[in-house]
């Protein structure tokens, strides 16, 4: 054993000596690869178990009365086999915890109305005790409470409800709320019948802050083209005042008169507190002296490494070893040829983590660009190249943030076009990933839209269109590959200091073999931007991106976000009402309103056109990016749109007996420690409730008409 083999060894074995009965936090995602309904692991109280006749586990949330074979007034629940650790006993100290789901409230051909009573659906955390529904829970105790126990602070239960009806203590017909031991909400807002009138799932994330005592909801509720409005709601309490420490997550439902079917198609919860051994906190005093003795050994040993391993360095004189770092980047799916490509000046570099320090000074706050879903972007100068540059640092307990950086490394560093963001290097140290761009003076073309700053010119405006489109092309025909980008929308368009669109953000492109057409993955993207047969099916295509193109090309003329929650219906999705002013002959009033006439009105029209061209509900009907780039440069006459908003008429391409939920709601967790999924797929829950309605499903997944 050489010397550094023997200080690495003292430091794993110094590792084990402090980590021996380390647990890892909870982590689950629901559906998983496999199901057995028939594992003896799946606790069933008072419910059936099993899978859909359609074989994926589609969680119905209320079974019929097995004596009546009604629904009616009735509740259900179904929760995690295994509890989490809410707050630490010995230390106060309480989990930040994230949970998501996709559901559906279908009331198919019931109908909904708010006069008739229909229940509604809550997630709950709560003890072990309070793990049964109550008796007569049903209706509007939303299978939560009963009139007896109502109130009692023995219930230990926090829930927050997605309410169908208005009862005496409700605000309103449709609502959201907070509940602590109590039907009354401690907080509330009102929704619309949003949430029960479309036929698709809907996503609610739900998140505790440990520190603030923060929990916060946010449902947003998607249509089948691709728009959606979202309802945030806070509420702050200190959960170890009214939970015990370890405490069950799950789903409780009730039903009336109505019965809608109530479901819930995927589920993901993540926390960040290993849960603590029963008697640790008796056994604490006197277990202190065998910490002391285990510090005492870990403090000999590491330094005893630390002295060879010193020694070591100074008699080798040289680099550390390449195969450590090689063996990081194989793991990370990056190989050698990205460096040797940097070697013959074509591609990017990789940097040390001290540089991109010190480029930033320290990432420094006063420098910080701008905060993405996994990390913040911070300005920086490299001295020794005399360039500016900006760096994204992915938050390290980002494991989706991960894989957008291999993402990320292994595409845009391949890709050369004047309208892409350019990659300039790239560093991974000790957990620390990093993503060095060039420096956009401009920023993104969101701020320039509507933000608060200078509107764009016209020409410039119609510039930055054709240079998107332009980075399109190539991505769809001119590479090697066909590269769906996936995530077209303003905040992701770059303008330099001539105001030259650059696309970038590429962490959820996928590649494809140029004619294969599309590929199914896991659904990603914004709402507002995608496509409706990429909502349905999860297959994105170079067609998905081009509807993106098409919904981007819309803002840029119109000066506003594609979806707008504070305008009225009419004009609230900006496609739909474009549509409603072109079937007016009044295509022209769509124009932003601080252009002050000042633009061309050829260029404005075709804009517009291609736009509405591009958005088109029907994939098949859409241009190719080559054809909106020849109608934006009057190669081509423009297209001839219908005189209405087309209907959708798009249908999965399967049978219904067929339906796979799989690709289309498989959730994407962002986990905040290892994994911790249950080997045995169907253990996940205690009860497991199928569609039992081959027309549930129609309802489900059908589009309609807007």
């Amino acid at each position: 054993m050489d010397s550094q083999s023997f200080c690495s060894f003292l430091f794993v074995f110094s590792f084990y000596l402090i980590c021996f009965s380390v647990a890892s936090c909870l982590e689950f995602t629901y559906p998983p690869a496999s199901f057995d309904p028939n594992d003896a692991n799946v606790i069933v109280r008072g419910s059936t178990r099993g899978q859909s006749e359609f074989g994926e586990p589609v969680i119905r949330l209320i079974d019929p009365d097995p004596v009546t074979g009604t629904r009616q007034n009735a509740s259900g629940r179904v929760y995690y086999h295994e509890p989490f650790q809410l707050w630490d006993p010995r230390t106060n100290m309480i989990t930040d915890f994230t949970t998501s789901f996709d559901f559906a409230i279908l009331f198919g051909e019931q109908q909904y109305n708010s006069s008739v009573s229909s229940g509604g659906v809550a997630l709950f955390i709560t003890s072990e005790e309070s793990l049964t529904a109550p008796r007569n829970s049903g209706g509007g105790w939303l299978g939560l409470f009963n009139e007896t126990i109502n109130g009692n602070s023995s219930n230990q239960i926090v829930a927050v409800e997605l309410d169908t009806f208005r009862n005496e203590w409700d605000p309103s017909n449709i609502h959201i709320g907070f509940d602590v031991n109590s039907i009354d909400s401690k907080n509330s807002t009102n929704w619309n019948e949003d949430l029960v009138s479309n036929s698709t799932y809907h996503r609610a994330t739900l998140s505790y802050n440990g520190t603030s005592k923060a929990l916060s909801i946010v449902v947003e509720l998607a249509d089948i083209f691709g728009q959606s409005e979202a309802l945030s709601l806070t509420y702050n309490v200190d959960l170890s005042t009214v939970l015990p420490p370890k405490v069950y997550i799950g789903f409780s439902a009730s039903s009336g008169q109505a019965t809608p079917a109530q479901l819930i198609i995927s589920w993901n919860f993540t926390s960040n507190m290993s849960p603590i051994e029963e008697g640790d906190n008796n056994n604490k005093g006197f277990e202190m002296w065998k910490v002391w003795l285990i510090i005492a050994v870990v403090v000999f040993f590491v330094g005893v490494g630390l002295i060879v391993g010193i020694l070591w360095r100074n008699s080798r004189r040289k680099k550390p070893d390449a195969k450590e770092e090689d063996y990081h980047d194989e793991e990370l799916g990056i190989d050698d040829s990205m460096d040797m490509d940097f070697a013959k000046g074509t591609g990017p570099k990789r940097f040390t983590f001290k540089a991109l320090v010190s480029a930033t000074g320290n990432f420094s706050e006063e420098g910080k660009l701008g905060q993405g879903g996994f990390g913040g972007v911070y300005r920086g100068y490299l001295a020794e190249e005399n360039t500016e540059i900006a760096v994204k640092k992915i938050a390290s307990n980002s494991n989706q943030g991960k894989k957008e950086y291999v993402s990320e490394v292994k595409t845009i560093s391949r890709l050369r076009h004047r309208n892409l963001v350019q990659l300039i290097g790239w560093s991974h140290e000790n957990a620390n990933f990093l993503l060095v761009y060039e420096y956009m003076p401009n920023g993104s073309l969101d701020t320039h839209l509507y933000g608060k700053g200078n509107r764009l010119p016209w020409p410039i405006r119609y510039k930055i269109v054709k240079g998107l489109a332009s980075a399109l092309l190539y991505l769809h025909e001119e590479w090697e590959q066909c590269v769906i980008h996936r995530d077209v929308k303003p905040s992701n368009i770059m303008l330099d200091s001539n105001f030259n669109a650059k696309l970038g953000d590429f962490g959820l492109a996928k590649l494809l073999e140029h004619g294969l057409g599309s590929q199914t993955t896991i659904l990603a993207g914004t709402m507002g931007y995608l496509a409706p047969e990429y909502v349905i099916t999860s297959k994105a295509s170079k067609e998905s991106d081009v509807f993106s193109f098409g919904v981007v090309a819309l803002e840029v003329a119109c000066g506003r976000r594609a979806v707008e929650n504070n305008k009225e219906e009419t004009k609230m999705v900006l496609s739909n009402w474009i549509w409603e002013l072109h079937a007016n002959g009044k295509l022209l009033e769509a124009v932003d309103q601080t252009l002050n006439g000042e633009f061309n009105e050829d260029e404005m029209r075709c804009l517009l056109s291609v736009g509405l061209w591009c958005t088109h509900t029907d994939y098949k009907l859409r241009p190719s990016i080559r054809q909106a780039i020849q109608a934006l440069n009057f190669e081509v006459p423009l297209p001839i749109l219908p005189p209405q908003m087309p209907m959708a008429l798009y249908f999965p391409p399967v049978v219904l007996n067929q339906f796979d939920f799989t690709n289309t709601y498989e959730a994407r967790s962002q986990a905040t420690c290892s994994t911790a999924t249950t080997s045995n797929p169907s253990t996940l829950f205690e009860c497991f409730h199928p569609i039992s309605s081959s027309e549930e499903v129609s309802a489900l997944v059908h589009t309609h008409g807007c």
